[in-house]
């Protein structure tokens, strides 16, 4: 899982001897309030109707919250360029989006990155690339990642052209091992993604270069696991991947997923792992000693795994039976701290200077607090894909176990109850200057397409925010209520006139990926005060904002160069 180790950073990371952490003071505003900062995941707004789960739900604090519009509730970005993504048809997630929440500031993110790498093709002119070419002339290049379109983990456009740049760069053997979606994109899609890669390997052998693709699995049972919830997701991966061996076997990958979809059991997020086979039924493309292999995915947090039994010598998470001598690298460094995978194609974005480096330096105690799935949210992705604390004497960050072994529309309350605890305590113990949370059941229950469970899930997270509210309360505190990006507020795919979209079958298509939609913010608490309120000249704002804002209501002013705070002070 993305490690969460202590680390104390040095204290000049601008590179200039005149460079301070000292904020200045809030002309106006007072230092030493007590501010809870909750981030609702995949909370968007949408028009009400029975498949906003939001909507449906009973959510009466949010609701509340939601009457001070427009001086204490509004809506930000949290898609498209706003968090760094390349087009506004690019939907956030939780990573971005917690980056912007954190830096205060605007990075190009992994599938920008990987678009301006393989546009200049400078990609194919660093140190991870021409580490693999290594293997071209002798070996195999292995190409593990999601085959999608949905641009959260992997885009199916990039991956052509680093098949299409590999191959013209001396790649004579190249093995694709695909991880079907169905999750970021429409459940059944896959096949359409697998003629389309199909077409290109065609195209490829017809040139003389041998490409095919060797494996398959769908991305929630087969290799795509975060957090170490569950190895034999990995091993599933490992098996057909690196072994060659699969409980299915094929001739080719179309007619595997169109096959293993035909099971009612089966969807894209959960098909069985498969491998392709030639004629003697032998697997096409173990990974050997000498190969060359390319995780994919720009997006870290579920190769993460798969990077560790890839690199690690001393892995021992699972048999992994037989450990090829391999070149590889990730399409981007998955975890810094770690320096996992220690080769990638393209240099993650430089985050420095985050808000939580600066309130730490500025004497602002801080608490933060998730279940597993969304810790490193709250943590890592909030302090700019940094592990571990800043300041330990200054912060304390709680990380509550989420369940493993079953999907979230199962328990869809999540560990919300106790999250809020947690927070509760730490607001009331008055140890903090500020105390973070992360409440994960709107995104991760309605990723699972269970309507009825996401609105269990939605009044959870509901429930929490008022313990959480009730604590400020007794404080005379503030709050700052916001979330990542949307997700459970849409449930259904839409056609062109906003109406829910049917399958062959007249049935309604279900949404299980992240949303377009803008997300809250709500301010409040008796420590605010009555001048207190939403600008109006910032109708753009997005969740970059929210770092100046939230350092305001800490007494400071933000740095120069963050984006601008969305309050302002009016005298009564």
């Amino acid at each position: 899982m993305i490690s969460h180790r202590g680390r104390e950073n040095k204290n000049n990371e601008m590179g200039s001897s005149d460079f301070s952490w000292k904020l200045a003071d809030h002309p106006k505003l007072p230092k030493g309030k007590t501010i809870a900062v909750v981030v609702l995941d995949g909370w968007g707004e949408a028009n009400p109707d029975k498949y906003n789960c939001i909507h449906v739900a009973e959510t009466p604090v949010m609701d509340s919250l939601k009457k001070g519009a427009p001086d204490r509730w509004r809506l930000v970005r949290a898609h498209g360029t706003a968090v760094g993504l390349p087009t506004e048809d690019d939907m956030g997630n939780s990573e971005v989006g917690h980056n912007a929440l954190g830096a205060g500031r605007i990075y190009a993110q992994g599938a920008k990155l990987v678009d301006l790498a393989l546009a200049s093709g400078k990609i194919y002119d660093g140190e991870g690339f021409n580490y693999i070419k290594e293997s071209f002339n002798t070996n195999t290049l292995h190409l593990i990642g999601l085959l999608s379109d949905g641009g959260v983990h992997s885009r199916l456009d990039q991956l052509q052209l680093l098949v299409k740049g590999a191959s013209e760069r001396g790649a004579k053997r190249i093995r694709l091992h695909i991880l079907t979606d169905g999750r970021d994109v429409l459940d059944g899609s896959s096949v359409g993604f697998v003629e389309t890669i199909e077409k290109d390997l065609a195209d490829l052998r017809a040139k003389g270069v041998d490409a095919q693709i060797a494996s398959g699995g769908g991305r929630m049972y087969v290799t795509m696991d975060r957090y170490e919830n569950d190895w034999e997701v990995i091993k599933r991966g490992w098996d057909a991947q690196v072994l060659g061996e699969a409980p299915y076997k094929f001739r080719n990958a179309v007619e595997a997923v169109k096959k293993l979809r035909e099971d009612p059991k089966n969807n894209d997020q959960y098909l069985p792992p498969f491998v392709i086979v030639d004629e003697q039924g032998k697997s096409v493309g173990p990974i050997v000693d000498g190969d060359a292999v390319v995780t994919f995915n720009f997006r870290a947090d579920r190769m993460v795994m798969l990077a560790k039994a890839l690199e690690y010598a001393d892995f021992d998470k699972f048999d992994r039976v037989r450990v090829p001598k391999i070149r590889y690298a990730g399409m981007l460094q998955y975890d810094g701290e770690l320096k996992l995978p220690s080769r990638y194609l393209v240099s993650p974005p430089e985050i420095e200077r985050t808000s939580g480096e600066y309130l730490v330096h500025n004497g602002v105690r801080t608490f933060a607090c998730s279940e597993t799935v969304k810790f490193g949210h709250v943590t890592f992705f909030w302090n700019g894909n940094r592990s571990g604390y800043f300041n330990s004497e200054m912060e304390e960050y709680v990380e509550i176990p989420s369940d493993s072994g079953i999907t979230f529309n199962v328990k869809p309350n999540m560990k919300a109850l106790e999250i809020a605890e947690k927070a509760r305590d730490a607001i009331l113990s008055g140890k903090f200057h500020q105390v973070r949370v992360n409440l994960p059941n709107s995104d991760m229950v309605g990723h699972t397409g269970d309507i009825d469970a996401t609105v269990v899930a939605c009044k959870a997270a509901d429930d929490a925010v008022k313990m959480i509210l009730d604590a400020v309360e007794k404080v005379g505190g503030i709050y700052v209520v916001t979330a990542d990006h949307g997700n459970a507020e849409d449930m259904v795919k839409r056609n062109k006139k906003g109406e829910p979209q049917l399958d062959k079958e007249g049935k309604i298509q279900i949404l299980t990926s992240h949303t377009l939609q803008p997300v809250p913010i709500a301010i409040g608490g008796p420590g605010l005060g009555p001048g207190v309120k939403f600008r109006k000249d910032v109708p753009q704002g997005g969740l970059a904002n929210v770092a100046a804002t939230v350092m305001n209501l800490h007494g400071l002013e933000a740095p120069a160069d963050y984006e601008p705070t969305l309050i302002e002070v009016v005298d009564n």
